[in-house]
């Protein structure tokens, strides 16, 4: 089968077209025939860093986590699946699982659910792996109806999901970004938008919360922006992020008493840990699209298989706006 290949890591890595075997089926694992997959930041993070990442295939490797497709084959001792079943999950490309950027995926199925029925095969693939990131850690963070929650990073793929689940949970939602067309797509979500660029934290803590702080932060941009959140969040409230690689003063939350959650969704892929919890949220967001609640966003922007390459140069641009996708 057809797929696209890193053999090099770092400066020189670059997307090959490849003739692989096409994998067999093996006990409690599904074989689906993929339709689409998506660009996530830490699929450009491994093609840059290599093995300096822990979590990096060898290569040559085959990447790609996101899916969505088509059951084909059900191994015997799997319920719940059947042949020409539409399937999106996050099952591949990091350790020792093979990826999602060719024709075919033998996925755990713990690790998928049945898509939503009224989107598509490009929007469901653009869901996994945001989706589940998004509701771990507002579900971590305690989120509660009648809060006033802060999303730093609205516009991206992590950020504009949380908007969505967040309005879902009965919550008054403020989220951050930093340019007009990314401001324009929090509005339309239905969040307050906050330019970071020209307003000051104290500034919109003051402005939205009468300065006392947001009950709970969801900040997908992390690092140096952490202590910004620290910042903004209430007193005894909650932070998550999905990015806390950089050392970080933790002065801020320890004097306002936060709670700091980091979600690494990856754990469950990586060493097998509680994988059917990734299984049961992507069923429950599923629910939550088709009851019309969340709708992905998806950069307009199309890409095929062989254009790997492009569609991480434009991620890693800065420009997209929401998913970037790639159609097999």
């Amino acid at each position: 089968m057809k797929a696209l290949v890193i053999n090099e890591y770092g400066e020189n890595a670059k997307f090959e077209v490849a003739e692989i075997e096409k994998p067999t089926i093996k006990n409690g694992h599904v074989l689906v025939k993929i339709a689409a997959s998506s660009v996530n930041t830490i699929d450009t993070m491994i093609v840059q860093m290599g093995k300096n990442l822990p979590l990096s295939p060898d290569a040559p490797a085959l990447l790609g986590m996101d899916f969505a497709g088509v059951v084909e084959e059900v191994a015997d001792d799997v319920k719940g699946y059947a042949i020409g079943d539409e399937v999106y999950g996050c099952a591949g490309g990091l350790g020792e699982l093979p990826g999602t950027l060719t024709e075919f995926i033998v996925a755990d199925s713990r690790l998928m659910a049945h898509k939503p029925k009224n989107i598509s095969m490009r929007e469901a693939a653009a869901l996994p792996l945001v989706a589940i990131t998004a509701y771990e850690g507002l579900t971590r963070a305690g989120i509660t109806e009648g809060q006033k929650v802060l999303v730093q990073g609205g516009s991206g793929g992590v950020g504009h999901v949380a908007i969505q689940l967040a309005k879902y949970f009965g919550t008054d939602v403020y989220a951050t970004d930093g340019s007009e067309n990314k401001l324009a797509l929090i509005k339309k979500l239905g969040a307050t938008a906050i330019d970071y660029k020209s307003e000051k934290v104290e500034d919109y803590v003051a402005k939205y919360t009468g300065g006392a702080g947001f009950d709970v932060v969801m900040d997908s941009v992390g690092n140096e922006n952490l202590v910004n959140s620290f910042n903004a969040t209430a007193l005894n409230g909650n932070v998550a992020t999905t990015v806390a690689l950089s050392p970080v003063d933790l002065t801020m939350a320890h004097f306002r008493g936060l709670s700091v959650h980091v979600v690494f969704m990856l754990i469950p892929m990586l060493y097998d840990f509680n994988r059917a919890v990734h299984g049961e949220i992507l069923s429950k967001v599923a629910e939550i699209i088709e009851a019309g609640k969340l709708t992905p966003v998806v950069d307009e922007k199309k890409f095929s298989l062989e254009q790997v390459g492009e569609a991480h140069a434009h991620l890693k641009s800065g420009q997209a706006i929401g998913k970037v996708v790639v159609e097999n």
